[in-house]
């Protein structure tokens, strides 16, 4: 027998469960408000991405409805759409960002309660599914990664597809089905992978909708089955185009990894071991990552024992569906909700698993986890207030667990040497460690993880330029452009390796070898806003004066929002004198990006010329307070405020 929804009590219960669920999540990841964007993805989802950057208009809405590769990501306009909302309501603050992920998180906390309430009748066990699905370490990755905003979104709109399902499901409509089938569009549209909820609808027709019949002799059930199929044909529809849509864009992209690198030997068996590893990450969460690498071999004894497991289970399972028809469900909702992430088809950078891929997999060991244990109880006689407190301390300690998890997320430099630290030969962690180390100025330490990433995969481009942008960074541009030369060996299309080389020989002065690698660049990729500013700069040093101006308004032609280009143009209209002109390019450069600290320097400088010396101060300590370190800045301020002493007397 189950519970009573509907009585004054149990909706109180109900409503105090929800009220602790916001409270959980909001405890465990309210650090998140001080963190900062990553450089890993973030860049390509908010940061470095014009149309995200610009906002909600028609151009934007268009773009990412269409099917441009869109720095190689599949097809989620609605998450694009989420991304540029932030931006119109908090601009580039990355704390706003977060949050927003939270808010998501804790109204899939929120809406998974109610739907096991809905559809089991219970109270506590799905409460007990909600609060473990609220503070696992698992699901960290998913809420403290901006970029993550595509799971968090479809899964919001996946539960609330089976919410309206079950109330459908009560009082079958017309509308009741039609909202449904919507949220389910939505919930494709911001990430794939919710692709096989149809099927996860037919599990939950056998429990706990029981919708089948077959718990009870009845000659019209297998009518009752077909008639449950088909009632699904709309959604597997939407699930097909929406497969379609996903594999059109990453083929136009030519983001797809070959047979020829990932052999389906090697996938089969990463995907069989993943399955287990999946299941052990769950009920011990040591040793999380942002990033697992995709392994060169898996032993044949790993796969093979895996496999056994895995038929084992579903055997099991299988043969104790009739008195816990909750384990076949729940095993088989797992198995199936994994498939479109387990690997079979590769695009981009595949690792051998994810954290976050486990987000919507992982309720459904969750609800095995909580009636089995309800069953246990009851079989062994355990008494409620011993189970209630062994359940207390799985959730509290679930719950420090994360807590501990969500610090390595404030900013990329912990993020990637956790990684480091808890991974083997994983390149791209050492690189993006290295880039993170180089951003915040320690060069020589971000060379010494560059050179560890080639020395794991030695063909690995991005490594070979990041080595030579540290070098720069070192005052070596010579030696830099040997690791250009190599990242060109790899990709001879690589624009970024033709634009860096370009600034090592600007640096050299080769400025004529600089235009032309520049120019190289743009050939490459027509939209490449920095080499045009840098193109730009180039002919600025050779008084080409005209040149200058078109690389300039070239590149803020292509991105709008690109404050440095406004910056630069800046700059242009300064050494040549037009410091009227000059001036309203700095201001829209930290109108942009308030931290800006070269855009006020500049704003002040022009100022000073200008003659309004009292308001050029006050630029200048906006930028001697964002940058400490800002010598011109700290000069140009310690002259000005001289001058008007000097003036006043």
């Amino acid at each position: 027998m189950v519970e009573n929804i509907r009585t004054p009590i149990t909706r109180s219960l109900s409503h105090l469960i929800s009220l602790v669920l916001v409270v959980f999540v909001l405890i465990t990841y309210w650090p998140v408000k001080d963190f900062e964007f990553t450089n890993f993805d973030d860049k390509i989802y908010v940061t470095d991405n014009r149309n995200v950057r610009s906002g909600i208009n028609a151009e934007n809405i268009v773009w990412a409805f269409n099917f441009d590769h869109k720095n190689k990501t599949y097809w989620h306009p609605l998450s694009w759409l989420s991304h540029m909302l932030d931006v119109q309501l908090y601009g580039l603050n990355p704390g706003h960002h977060h949050m927003t992920n939270v808010i998501f998180h804790i109204l899939n906390a929120v809406l998974l309660f109610l739907v096991l309430r809905r559809m089991t009748g219970a109270l506590w066990r799905p409460a007990f599914v909600a609060v473990l699905f609220a503070v696992h370490p698992l699901n960290v990755e998913s809420v403290a990664w901006i970029a993550e905003r595509k799971n968090l979104l479809s899964t919001f709109y996946c539960i609330l597809t089976l919410l309206l399902y079950a109330y459908y499901n009560e009082k079958p409509g017309a509308g009741r089905y039609l909202a449904m089938l919507f949220c389910f569009a939505l919930g494709l549209l911001a990430k794939p992978m919710i692709v096989t909820l149809p099927f996860v609808m037919l599990l939950l027709d056998y429990w706990p909708l029981n919708r089948f019949g077959f718990l009870q002799p009845d000659r019209s059930r297998w009518r009752v089955s077909v008639h449950l199929v088909l009632e699904k044909i709309p959604l597997f529809l939407l699930s097909g185009l929406s497969i379609y849509f996903a594999t059109t864009s990453l083929h136009g992209a030519g983001n797809y990894i070959s047979l020829q690198s990932v052999p389906v030997s090697l996938r089969i068996g990463n995907a069989i071991v993943s399955y287990v590893k999946y299941i052990g990450k769950m009920l011990w969460p040591q040793d999380l990552a942002v990033l697992y690498p995709f392994p060169e071999i898996v032993p044949l004894y790993q796969s093979l024992g895996a496999f056994l497991l895995l038929v084992g289970i579903s055997i099991l399972f299988i043969a104790a569906h009739r008195k816990y028809a909750y384990l076949m469900i729940g095993w088989f909702w797992y198995l199936g909700t994994l498939v479109p992430v387990i690997g079979l088809v590769q695009a981009g950078i595949w690792p051998a698993l994810a954290d976050r891929w486990a987000y919507v997999p992982m309720v459904e060991l969750l609800i095995i986890l909580s009636w089995g244990l309800t069953d246990l109880s009851r079989k062994y006689r355990i008494k409620k207030t011993g189970l209630m407190l062994g359940l207390l301390m799985v959730v509290c300690t679930l719950f420090a667990v994360s807590r501990n998890q969500v610090r390595y997320w404030e900013n990329s430099v912990r993020l990637f040497q956790r990684a480091v630290d808890v991974t083997e030969n994983n390149y791209i962690a050492e690189n993006n460690l290295g880039q993170a180390l180089m951003l915040s100025g320690n060069a020589a330490a971000a060379t010494a993880h560059f050179n560890r990433s080639l020395k794991i995969n030695p063909r690995y481009p991005t490594a070979h330029v990041n080595v030579g942008l540290s070098l720069v960074q070192q005052n070596k541009p010579e030696q830099a452009l040997q690791s250009y030369a190599k990242a060109l060996a790899e990709i001879p299309d690589y624009a970024a390796a033709y634009n860096f080389a370009g600034e090592a020989h600007y640096l050299l002065g080769n400025t004529e070898q600089a235009i032309s690698n520049y120019r190289q660049a743009i050939d490459i990729d027509s939209t490449y806003a920095d080499a045009y500013i840098n193109l730009g700069t180039a002919y600025l040093g050779l008084k080409e004066y005209e040149q200058a101006l078109a690389g300039y308004q070239q590149a803020i032609a292509i991105d709008p929002t690109y404050a440095k280009a406004y910056n630069n143009l800046g700059n242009f209209w300064y050494r040549t004198g037009h410091f009227e002109k000059a001036l309203p390019n700095y201001i829209k450069a930290f109108g942009i990006d308030p931290i800006f600290a070269e855009a006020y320097n500049g704003a002040g400088a022009a100022l000073v010329r200008m003659g309004e010396p009292h308001k050029a101060a006050v630029f200048f300590r906006e930028a001697v307070k964002i940058d400490k370190n800002y010598v011109a800045a700290q000069n140009n301020l310690k002259n000005t405020l001289a001058a008007l002493a000097k003036s006043k007397k």
